[in-house]
């Protein structure tokens, strides 16, 4: 069932938890995530990040995950993640993507203002839902052995009085924003701030996302919803679980005998399932 990204958050906030939005970079990532929202019976937001335009071609996976989607008996947003250019956005949307994330943040504030609006008013001609980004999480270049920590020099928190102002001014359905997580593996234990997701939330009346989950205890995963963010983005962890699964797979192939890369996908496929699944069964406050 396709829904867009601001169904699927009233969906979530009426329910007191956070939907989890799963990045695939891959038809594998696809399989994996639909299993485990369809056995849990949960709904969630599938995503493609235009940086993994490298592994797959957004043209080619693109129209497999809508049609998989519309097919689901769960609902399902699909949602380009961290769009950096209006073309590319407009590319999501054309295959039918419901909602699409513009991300400015690292551009001057005024400049992201204005790219945001282009990219909401663009989304409003197809009705698709817009979540857009102000502060920063840090260097996005994650998964692939990415290994962030708080020694990123380039995490900058959201204000939230610039917040709201940003939010008046795009009129996006949903809002980014940076307390303390990172893209990628964490080095260490984040310390994040929940008073900046309470402060956004109470000033932007819109639901906050939260950005770089992999690695955030189940605590502070809770404690992050309870302060008032509504969508979770996970992707690296479940990344690391099907590599580590292949790695596995791998050694148990005896010496000498043949190595398929089959027998690899199934088991890095059945891997990130498994990690999916806990992953949702903590953002639902089931665990």
């Amino acid at each position: 069932m396709l829904v867009n990204l601001k169904e699927m958050l009233a969906l979530a906030e009426s329910k007191g938890i956070a939907v989890g939005a799963f990045n695939a970079a891959g038809l594998e990532c696809i399989e994996a995530i639909f299993g485990a929202a369809e056995a849990l019976d949960m709904p969630f937001v599938l995503m493609f990040a235009q940086l993994h335009e490298p592994w797959m071609h957004l043209k080619t996976i693109g129209p497999i995950m809508v049609d998989v989607a519309r097919k689901s008996p769960v609902p399902v947003c699909v949602m380009l993640d961290h769009g950096e250019d209006l073309d590319y956005l407009k590319q999501a949307l054309d295959l039918g993507f419901t909602a699409i994330m513009y991300d400015g943040s690292t551009l001057p504030y005024a400049q992201n203002v204005e790219n945001t609006k282009r990219a909401v008013a663009l989304a409003r001609q197809y009705g698709a839902s817009v979540e857009a980004e102000l502060g920063s999480m840090g260097r996005r270049e994650y998964g692939a052995g990415n290994h962030s920590g708080d020694e990123d020099e380039t995490k900058i928190y959201t204000d939230p009085q610039q917040a709201q102002a940003f939010v008046e001014a795009t009129g996006i359905d949903a809002l980014a924003c940076s307390f303390g997580t990172t893209h990628g593996i964490f080095l260490k234990a984040p310390k994040l701030d929940f008073d900046v997701v309470r402060n956004v939330r109470r000033l932007t009346h819109i639901p906050i996302v939260m950005h770089g989950a992999s690695g955030v205890s189940n605590e502070d995963l809770h404690r992050s919803i309870e302060a008032g963010v509504s969508k979770i983005n996970y992707y690296t962890y479940m990344d690391k679980a099907g590599g580590a699964a292949a790695a596995e797979a791998l050694k148990a192939i005896p010496e000498g005998r043949p190595v398929f890369f089959s027998t690899l996908m199934q088991a890095g496929r059945e891997a990130m399932k498994q990690d999916v699944m806990k992953a949702m069964r903590v953002f639902a406050k089931m665990d």
